[in-house]
């Protein structure tokens, strides 16, 4: 990884796993992740292959999502259906809350 960056922020995880998983240098003062948000950390393990690190961004903090050490070359393999599902359920929570929101201000009318 580039130095002055603390991590790859996630912008799209394609269905397919074979596909690319797009992301953005994160600066390392970037502020917190935003909420659904995946940041993705990788370095060379001890022995061979790559110390990768998911971090989600949820309403006040981050937390860690998953880590995955001495992962192959064929790392973006690996980690792509965890990071496809933690930004499919935080889209997915997103709109229920929105829609719990909706009906809420609906109900008090």
């Amino acid at each position: 990884m580039p130095h002055g960056v603390r991590g790859a922020l996630v912008r799209t995880a394609p269905a397919s796993p074979g596909a690319p998983i797009s992301v953005l240098w994160l600066p390392a003062d970037a502020p917190q992740l935003p909420l659904g948000r995946v940041s993705l950390r990788w370095e060379p393990a001890a022995c061979a292959g790559w110390d990768v690190t998911a971090r989600l961004g949820l309403a006040t903090t981050e937390v860690h999502l998953a880590s995955w050490l001495a992962a192959s070359d064929d790392w973006p393999r690996l980690v792509h259906p965890t990071v496809r599902e933690a930004t499919g359920l935080c889209s997915a929570l997103a709109v229920a809350t929105a829609a719990l929101n909706l009906a809420n201000r609906l109900a008090t009318s």
